[in-house]
């Protein structure tokens, strides 16, 4: 069950990580670091243009040290603290093509799917081989040794729940919210586990998690940007490999996954429809916000879908 320190960590993280944003959201607002919208994405976020992006590194930076201070185990928080800073620093180069970009674009799709997979074998590698993890949690049937199976199933999950996480982000605190539910529902499986160094390395991240929401829910002072949100999702998945129950990890990010799925859906219904389209826009809370939805009930509704499968996710690791 929870001890002290993993009860002390997520208000310990949320602390620091408040006390230092101010002077970095400050930093990036003095170099102009400022989010270009994508010239097709929805009117509405005209006025979002020039806010801070990259905030993501309040809770990357925030998380890769404390983790570094007390995760005893390196067979844990090596693959942990790889899955944040490989993608943080990819998420960061991308960043830095919007910024560059007047069609507020980032880096090319073929790039993003050779370096993804790349990063992902690295970290999946270093659980296999360093961590030692090979199995996968069954609800109610138990735990399945599945051998060098367990890099290629890594890599999946690693690839799709950043890409998940990374379409999610669109509006102030959609993101932050979602992801600090999946953590919070990971760190209460890993604790009822007894995965202690797992179970540490969440409510680490949910802390700086929620300290960037004090700047990021509408309207926003920062945007994390690919830098924070291919982190998150690298983060995530990491975590739930390592606790063996990486097939709840569709039923916690349900959210990411619809979101995921209605770009998939919209791409290729656009193509072979030559022009026609399933939503209004996608990823899916641009159709309801484009429907009239107000954004902030889209992201407390949003949250509260979350919220309810953490929930179901973690009772289907228990039973």
């Amino acid at each position: 069950m929870f001890n002290t320190t993993m009860i002390w960590l997520i208000p310990a993280s949320f602390i620091i990580a408040l006390a230092w944003a101010p002077w970095f959201i400050g930093r990036l607002r003095q170099y102009k670091v400022g989010k270009q919208i994508r010239v097709d994405g929805p009117s509405s976020h005209a006025v979002k243009a020039g806010t801070p992006t990259m905030g993501g590194w309040i809770m990357v930076a925030t998380t890769i040290g404390l983790t570094l201070l007390f995760l005893r185990d390196w067979k844990i928080a090596l693959p942990l603290i790889l899955s944040l800073l490989l993608f943080a620093v990819y998420g960061a180069v991308d960043d830095f093509a919007n910024l560059r970009s007047q069609e507020g674009l980032g880096l090319r799709v073929r790039y993003k799917f050779l370096w993804h997979n790349a990063m992902a074998l690295v970290i999946a590698a270093a659980m296999f081989f360093v961590s030692g993890t090979s199995a996968v949690a069954v609800p109610l049937l138990g735990q399945f040794e599945i051998g060098w199976w367990f890099i290629p199933l890594a890599m999946l999950t690693i690839f799709s729940t950043t890409s998940g996480v990374n379409e999610i982000d669109g509006l102030d605190g959609l993101a932050g919210g979602t992801t600090a539910l999946a953590y919070a529902a990971f760190l209460v499986i890993a604790a009822i586990n007894g995965q202690v160094q797992v179970a540490a390395f969440c409510a680490i991240v949910l802390g700086s998690i929620l300290a960037f929401l004090w700047f990021n829910v509408h309207p926003a002072r920062v945007f994390m940007g690919d830098t924070g949100s291919l982190a998150l999702g690298a983060g995530l998945a990491a975590a739930a490999l390592l606790t063996n129950w990486v097939l709840l990890l569709p039923v916690i990010g349900f959210v990411f996954v619809v979101e995921l799925v209605s770009v998939i859906v919209q791409v290729a219904y656009f193509k072979a429809t030559k022009g026609k389209r399933i939503f209004k826009m996608s990823p899916l809370h641009h159709h309801f916000e484009l429907s009239g939805w107000p954004e902030v009930q889209i992201v407390q509704r949003f949250w509260i879908v979350a919220g309810l499968t953490a929930v179901i996710g973690i009772f289907l690791a228990v039973i």
